[in-house]
């Protein structure tokens, strides 16, 4: 009985040490995709320890391929965004140039209709070109396992295209700088999102952003003003 009773005591302890040395290890390790992601740019204040993914998107099961072809649509958009937002607000205090003789006007979501024929034929055949050539970069030849992926050695967004030189020969820059980028495309994003929102969604039918908003600010500074007045009056009548 004493031996039975020895082995099961030394079982016990086994069994215990085993257990303690289990919930000691990582309960997660990080996936292929999840170490890629942590090398790309774009991680910064006050997200620095690693990449910002509210919706956890990226698990430990997802793979290079799919952030690869993320990143690439996130760039892509910052940038068309970052086009839209300066063109939305250029568009509207331009409307007497020259170059579709005075006809376009008004808001700038009602300016596409007034365009003359001929723009957008001009507009889809550029986008065409364009298109082209970042698919023709970037993407893999889809057939097999390289269907709807970018190619193994294209780092996302990176098409070549520098015509005024800008682009640091510092690997730890020119993450600075595609960071810089990264940031303005998603707060262009954000922002042209907005601009449509805001156009459509005040009374009266679309207003220019910058009309609406002074007179936002016009009907804010007037009722700030309103209310100074009737504290000072309340506050003489109490004195």
């Amino acid at each position: 009985m004493a031996a039975v009773s020895t082995v099961f005591s030394r079982t016990a302890l086994v069994i215990k040490a085993m257990t303690k040395t289990e919930t000691k290890l990582p309960k997660t390790t990080q996936g292929p995709g999840q170490q890629y992601l942590s090398t790309l740019p774009g991680v910064s204040a006050p997200f620095y320890k690693e990449p910002w993914d509210p919706a956890g998107l990226v698990t430990e099961y997802t793979s290079v391929g799919d952030v690869k072809r993320w990143r690439e649509a996130e760039v892509t958009h910052g940038r068309v965004a970052m086009l839209a937002a300066l063109g939305f607000i250029v568009g509207e205090n331009i409307e007497d140039f020259p170059l579709w003789g005075g006809v376009v006007q008004g808001p700038a979501v009602t300016q596409f209709q007034q365009l003359p024929r001929g723009f957008w034929e001009l507009l889809i055949l550029a986008i065409g070109i364009a298109e082209s050539y970042r698919v023709a970069i970037g993407w893999a030849y889809p057939t097999g396992a390289g269907f709807n992926q970018l190619k193994e050695e294209y780092n996302p967004g990176d098409l070549g295209f520098d015509p005024l030189g800008l682009r640091p020969t510092d690997p730890m820059e020119l993450k600075e700088l595609q960071t810089k980028e990264l940031n303005n495309g998603r707060l262009a994003m954000v922002a042209i999102s907005g601009f449509v929102a805001q156009e459509f969604v005040g009374p009266g039918g679309p207003k220019e952003i910058f009309e609406h908003l002074f007179s936002v600010l016009g009907k804010d500074v007037s009722y700030e003003i309103l209310k100074t007045e009737e504290a000072f009056e309340a506050f003489e009548r109490a004195g």
